[in-house]
C-alpha cells in the first residue's frame, strides 16, 4: 500500500514522459511521436532525444542511422 501511494507520488522527468509515450505508441518516427506528444513540428523533441541518447542509451532502441529514423522505448 505504501509502495503504491509513493509510486504515485514520484515525480516524472520530461524525458520519461516522453518515454511512457513512446511506449504506449509502438514503435514510431519523431514526427509521429512529436505528433503524440501534441507538437507541430517533428523537430520539437530533438533535444530531448538527443538528452535520452545521452544519459540513458538503454531506454532507447533506434532503428535506421538514416532518416527517417524509427524509435522504439524499452
Amino acid at each position: 500500500m505504501l509502495l503504491d501511494i509513493m509510486q504515485k507520488l514520484a515525480f516524472k522527468t520530461y524525458e520519461q514522459m516522453c518515454l511512457d509515450k513512446l511506449k504506449e505508441i509502438g514503435i514510431a518516427t519523431a514526427s509521429e511521436w512529436c505528433s503524440a506528444m501534441g507538437y507541430i513540428h517533428r523537430g520539437s523533441l530533438s533535444k530531448v532525444i538527443k538528452r535520452i541518447k545521452k544519459t540513458s542509451p538503454e531506454k532507447l532502441k533506434i532503428y535506421n542511422n538514416k532518416k527517417p529514423r524509427r524509435y522504439e522505448a524499452l
